[in-house]
């Protein structure tokens, strides 16, 4: 073993959300463990009927797992700036190296609004020293019929039996489940192809799809733009974010995955691998702000372009921009670790989150003040989520935490409506269009003064979750971020003592609410939301805290595992991550902190002592 090797271990028969890694082409992505296995993969894209899914069901999700056997221990790294991970594992008697990705095409631009991946994962195998007994597995769910297939074999698949597979291989296969003695020196590769052109002649070596994928990625990793904290945290989270986007369309999921709980033991499980307006536009913030400006116009144009579509915003989105598929269960899988219901479909789609007006209005104007063309069709329909904004923010919805149970009117969805007033107000006034923007930042000020005065609960001393009372909620340290509130205004810096105090779960971690005082419909409870203590970094930052906040950020980054990836939620007693990974919330948080805590860092030594 090496020193950074690491034992195996599995907890009911699964191995840790945190031991695995990241690898993806834009159009869909997969997990690869440190056990050498890819439990999750969905093809053609996120959110198409997973390919391997053992991460839901280690018995009968399926997998494509490449291990020596017996399996002693590990460690994964990426080449550094890429999404090309490799996965190092020690036998009995040596040492072989799995090189993962999803092959781009040469000379792509991942700047681009097109696909570029050839829909194909290449798995490249170096024996590193001695030898070693490397079992190949590959296990589709619901399994498959074989056949011989020029350099390797032909899939058909019993659970989706429109997507053909191909597989070309270095390695003597004659079944999906085979075992080979390998020396110190050989070098092997297994190519999987799905789609249209899995059946035409590979003029390309794995070399050369392995090397035209590295000079993709760093080409791409030319435009990041950031000098602070943890550089290489918030690199690896450009790059983990870019994973997330689907070039296409310009769309940027939630999450690659589905259902992997908020609590071990269900049933806080759902599907991320849609776009939301609000995670997707935060992810713009984030990306613009280290120079990654065309992934953050790609978005705010497909955002737009929904929108016009459809007349009326949506909570969330399929990648091409149309509603998901409807919430089912799926009664075959058990869940990771037997935390079910596994689920396909997001029901939040049907819901109504007036925080979307504000979302969609300021991308409208970052969209504007980045160049774009604000006609007098476009303007028509953000004019109406103007006045929208403007009639609802005082009615219930179901907030950003889109609860299940009766809507309320959540703090955090009226701030959002003023902000689409302030940002209908400007656009209007800029670009000579049509609208009373003297009466809507009027009213914007009004949404703030009701804030103050409605949600203000004395005995708690502290903004509150809804309009006239209700319980704590942590997206309430995202408003002055928003700029609704400022971080140093008295009433904010209660709050976020009342925040930490309510909702710490140690350590720096906080829940978002408490179920109990803040029902959601849903029993049992969840992990410490990462986003919220980034959130409470930024307000220790606005509130002239910085030794705290800097020492807080730390302590978060520290957490990211051993590939620098971020879940969605931490279990606040054991560390271990929750929900489904990576999230691309966490990972904004990173990036937007940091930029943050750059700056106070910059200023603090300017204005010297």
């Amino acid at each position: 073993m090496t020193l950074s090797d690491r034992p195996v271990q599995r907890i009911d028969g699964y191995l840790p959300i945190e031991d695995h890694g990241l690898i993806g082409n834009c159009t869909t992505a997969a997990l690869v463990g440190r056990d050498g296995a890819i439990p999750w993969m969905c093809v053609p894209r996120f959110d198409s009927e997973p390919l391997f899914c053992a991460l839901l069901d280690q018995k009968r999700g399926g997998a494509f797992r490449l291990a020596p056997e017996p399996l002693i221990a590990s460690h994964q790294r990426y080449i550094p700036d890429t999404a090309v991970l490799i996965t190092e594992m020690t036998g009995p008697e040596g040492r072989v190296r799995i090189t993962d990705c999803l092959p781009l095409r040469a000379g792509a631009d991942l700047s681009e609004d097109a696909p570029a991946g050839r829909n194909e994962l290449l798995r490249r195998i170096e024996v590193l020293e001695g030898r070693v007994r490397l079992r190949v597995q590959i296990a589709p769910r619901g399994g498959a019929t074989v056949a011989p297939h020029g350099a390797g074999l032909r899939l058909a698949l019993h659970h989706q039996p429109e997507l053909d597979l191909a597989l070309n291989t270095s390695l003597p296969l004659e079944a999906l489940d085979s075992l080979h003695e390998l020396e110190a020196g050989e070098q092997h590769h297994l190519l999987l192809g799905w789609g249209p052109h899995t059946h035409r002649f590979q003029a390309r070596t794995p070399q050369e799809l392995l090397e035209a994928t590295l000079l993709v990625w760093r080409r791409w990793m030319r435009h990041f733009d950031y000098e602070g904290p943890r550089e290489e945290l918030v690199r690896r989270s450009a790059v983990t974010l870019k994973l997330m986007d689907y070039t296409a369309t310009g769309a940027m999921i939630a999450a690659p995955t589905s259902s992997l709980p908020e609590a071990i033991g269900g049933p806080r499980n759902w599907d991320y691998r849609y776009a939301w307006i609000r995670d997707a536009a935060f992810s713009v913030y984030a990306m613009s702000d280290i120079g990654m400006t065309h992934e953050a116009a790609g978005f705010i144009g497909w955002a737009l372009d929904a929108v016009d579509r459809a007349g009326w915003p949506r909570v969330l989105y399929d990648v091409d921009g149309h509603l998901p598929q409807p919430e089912r269960s799926d009664p075959e899988l058990e869940g990771y670790r037997g935390s079910g219901p596994v689920r396909w479909g997001n029901g939040a789609v049907e819901q109504r989150q007036h925080d979307v007006f504000g979302e969609i209005l300021d991308c409208a104007w970052r969209w504007v003040r980045w160049g774009g063309t604000l006609d007098n069709h476009l303007w028509g329909r953000l004019r109406r989520l103007v006045e929208s904004a403007n009639t609802e923010w005082k009615n219930p919805d179901h907030g950003i935490w889109e609860v299940r149970t009766a809507g309320r009117p959540f703090t955090y969805s009226a701030a959002l409506c003023a902000v689409a007033l302030e940002r209908g107000a400007a656009l209007a006034e800029t670009n000579g269009m049509e609208g009373n923007s003297a009466l809507w930042r009027a009213e914007a000020r009004q949404i703030r003064e009701a804030i103050l005065e409605q949600a203000w609960d004395p005995e708690l001393q502290s903004l509150t979750e809804h309009l006239g009372g209700g319980g704590i909620d942590a997206s309430l340290l995202a408003l002055p971020g928003r700029g609704v509130i400022p971080a140093d205004h008295p009433k904010m810096i209660a709050t976020t003592k009342a925040v930490v105090r309510r909702l710490g779960a140690g350590n720096g971690l906080l829940y978002r609410y408490l179920p109990e005082e803040s029902p959601d419909g849903l029993p049992g409870h969840e992990g410490a939301f990462v986003l919220c203590s980034f959130w409470l970094v930024d307000n220790l930052l606005g509130q002239g805290r910085l030794d705290e906040a800097q020492a807080l950020y730390d302590s978060l980054c520290e957490r990211s595992n051993h590939l620098g990836l971020l879940p969605e939620q931490i279990d606040p007693a054991s560390g271990a991550f929750l929900g489904n990974f990576p999230q691309a919330f966490s990972h904004v948080g990173l990036i937007a902190t940091g930029i943050k805590l750059a700056r106070a860092l910059k200023n603090a030594s300017t204005d010297g002592p």
